[in-house]
């Protein structure tokens, strides 16, 4: 850790940061009403506010500083059997094909598609635009996966245990919130925009993000859901539901920490309070945690959210090959017909996982860690 002196800041890297974070990172800093940033290992560079980062204000709100895909974690629960039912290609082909079957990437189908659940329809977004978008792409999107470093992965633990995890959003819904918000917002000084949480505005704000989070997290409980019928079938063990454990890593809410009520804005962070569970994804074919939170109050009491990117989508595909992806999937199950586009994706195009987590070692600590078995990926 290191602080940057008269600066709220706060750093859990091991590497020298590229100009441009570093710069967009001091850019937030100085920003309106801005008490204390904190930078975790993952960060990397994104539009107005990187991801992996943490910003607490004490009457201002940041939409760039949730980002759009709003209400982004992961979920994992485990199963009553052992890792190693997988280790035969017809299984691995047999759940990779009910996945296809049973988790559409995009959307649902605009015929025999799911209904929004009943206290996500009757809860009113703030305007008539998001309203209408909810009652179409929101219906149609739920229980969907998208597309990026979203995932369904199957993984086997220390013990040998087979656990499901999976990785999802918000979908179009997020991003129609925050664009929604950045258009009512007022021009800050560096150019982010922002509102004041006690305005209408950004009462409406905080109103729709906290729709949003509610239906990013119905939605990944719904892959659950169907993941675990496809493994069911074909495997015939059964998941044990008190596993089951979520966080997202997209959010603003109010907080107390260095004696003051604050905003804390997690873009691409989790929280991790004393004794939080979190879940901190590695990389397709690297290893994931599971972790619990040590309450680090320098830190905002937050973690690192997954492996975080080292290359840009664009480097990714101009940098890696096919024959890149197939060596570092090497043990892993997937859809080889997708190997050209998941360059983007490879474990090359992100940071090591494991400096991630020893970076981080006073904001979290190691509960469980699982080696990736099977991945399902819409690229």
């Amino acid at each position: 850790m290191a602080d940057v002196p008269g600066a709220r800041i706060r750093y859990w890297v091991e590497e020298l940061l590229p100009h441009d974070v570093e710069a967009a990172i001091r850019r937030l800093a100085h920003s309106e009403d801005v008490r204390h940033v904190a930078v975790m290992p993952d960060v990397h560079l994104a539009a107005d506010v990187c991801v992996g980062m943490v910003v607490a204000t004490a009457n201002v709100l940041y939409p760039n500083a949730v980002g759009g895909d709003i209400g982004c974690g992961v979920a994992a629960i485990a199963f009553d059997g052992e890792a190693a039912l997988l280790d035969n290609e017809r299984a691995a082909a047999a759940i990779l094909a009910g996945l296809y079957r049973g988790v559409p990437i995009i959307r649902h189908s605009r015929k025999g598609g799911p209904r929004l659940p009943a206290a996500l329809d009757a809860a009113t977004l703030s305007s008539p635009r998001l309203e209408g978008l909810k009652q179409s792409e929101g219906s149609l999107q739920i229980g969907t996966l998208g597309r990026g470093n979203h995932f369904v992965e199957l993984q086997a633990d220390e013990t040998g245990r087979l656990w499901l995890m999976v990785h999802s959003g918000s979908r179009g819904m997020g991003q129609a919130i925050r664009d929604h918000h950045l258009g009512l917002c007022s021009a800050g000084r560096n150019g982010l925009r922002f509102l004041s949480a006690d305005s209408p505005a950004g009462r409406a704000y905080l109103h729709d993000m906290a729709w949003a989070l509610e239906y990013a997290e119905t939605s990944r409980l719904a892959m659950v859901r169907s993941v675990r019928g496809v493994v069911e079938a074909v495997l015939g063990i059964r998941a044990d539901e008190a596993s089951y454990v979520s966080c997202n890593h997209n959010h603003v809410r109010r907080e107390t920490h260095f004696g003051e009520a604050l905003w804390v804005h997690r873009k691409g962070a989790m929280s991790a309070a004393e004794g939080e569970p979190g879940l901190i994804p590695g990389s397709m074919g690297t290893r994931s945690f599971h972790v619990e939170g040590r309450g680090c109050e320098e830190a905002l009491a937050s973690s690192a959210h997954g492996a975080g990117r080292r290359l840009s989508r664009t480097d990714a595909r101009h940098r890696l090959s096919a024959k890149d992806v197939t060596r570092e999937l090497r043990g892993v199950w997937f859809d080889h017909r997708l190997t050209p586009r998941l360059r983007e994706e490879a474990p090359s195009a992100y940071k090591d996982i494991n400096d991630v987590l020893r970076a981080q070692h006073q904001l979290v600590r190691i509960v469980r860690t699982l080696r990736p078995l099977l991945c399902f990926k819409g690229v």
